[in-house]
């Protein structure tokens, strides 16, 4: 029985990913900073990467589906024999690369330094990595964009956008996410690679935002203001401690293209992620496992 080491299996993809592996056949190990009920063929270790129990000495396939920097060092580390690395990282190594912000850019440069430490740990023990980098994931209500907006425009009866919010956008459900690691896993031309997973269906922010309003009930209003007044409203709301969690920057990127291709991914493990089309309980914040096992 093939035997996989899961890290972040408690995250939005993770535990679709577990799901997939299962169904599979798959002997898991998966391992979750709290205590998790264990269930035939799947055993959790608590710990984090700094620290967990009785990790195994072997596995045939490690899935990283956490923190992209903090599983590189972990890997490089460890004493694991493991032919097979998949590990998510984002888009955000490059849209985030010239970032007016700080913080940003220091998201770009450490998703950047775990992918390259990554890839050559992998080689220097002849194993096989391939980083998968999606782009605005959505689908558990774990997400810190659209679930967001959901939150807010529930919480508001309107969501203000600031006028030409018309940079395109390709969301992605995790299910297609859980979906591309494991096809990854029996794929030889995607050894050592790194693929773009946008979702399948490209449009522009303001129609995303009005398509996750549209499945709210009541419909929250979607107001469109001029980018002076929209930043004074977004002012305001920092203040009075209702903040958006929007900065300057990415404010700055909903009138810009952040848009990747998914031919790569499709040519070489079939990826094929479904288009936009979003349902209420996909914004319902969610933080605890339940409920039966996903599907694809």
């Amino acid at each position: 029985m093939r035997h996989a080491l899961v890290f972040g299996g408690t995250g939005q993809i993770g535990y679709r990913l577990l799901g997939l592996l299962r169904r599979d056949g798959w002997r898991i190990t998966a391992v979750s900073r709290r205590a998790q009920s264990d269930q035939p063929g799947l055993h959790w270790l608590q710990g984090d990467l700094g620290h967990a129990d009785t990790i195994p000495d072997h596995v045939e396939a490690i899935f990283s589906c956490g923190p992209l920097d903090a599983f590189a060092g972990w890997y490089r580390q460890s004493a694991i024999e493991c032919g097979r690395v998949i590990a998510f990282g984002s888009t955000s190594i490059d849209t985030k690369r010239g970032s007016a912000d700080a913080g940003e850019r220091d998201v770009a440069r450490r998703l950047r330094e775990g992918e390259s430490g990554l890839f050559e740990a992998a080689a220097t023990r002849g194993a096989a990595a391939t980083m998968l980098r999606p782009t605005l994931v959505y689908g558990a209500g774990r997400d810190a964009t659209l679930t967001r907006i959901a939150q807010l425009a529930s919480r508001w009866g309107r969501f203000p956008l600031p006028r030409n919010a018309d940079g395109l956008r390709q969301p992605v459900h995790v299910d297609d996410l859980a979906a591309a690691a494991f096809a990854c896993v029996g794929c030889v031309a995607a050894h050592g690679q790194a693929y773009a997973l946008p979702g399948g269906e490209t449009l522009t922010y303001r129609d995303m935002v009005a398509r996750v309003l549209a499945t709210l009930r009541p419909p929250p209003k979607l107001v469109e203001l001029p980018s002076p007044l929209f930043n004074l409203a977004l002012f305001a709301a920092q203040l009075t401690g209702r903040g958006t969690g929007l900065g300057e920057a990415a404010v700055r990127r909903m009138r810009n293209d952040l848009v990747f291709d998914l031919s790569p991914a499709q040519r070489d493990f079939g990826y094929s992620p479904r288009p936009f089309r979003p349902r209420a309980d996909m914004f319902e914040p969610r933080e605890e496992l339940g409920g039966p096992w996903p599907s694809t």
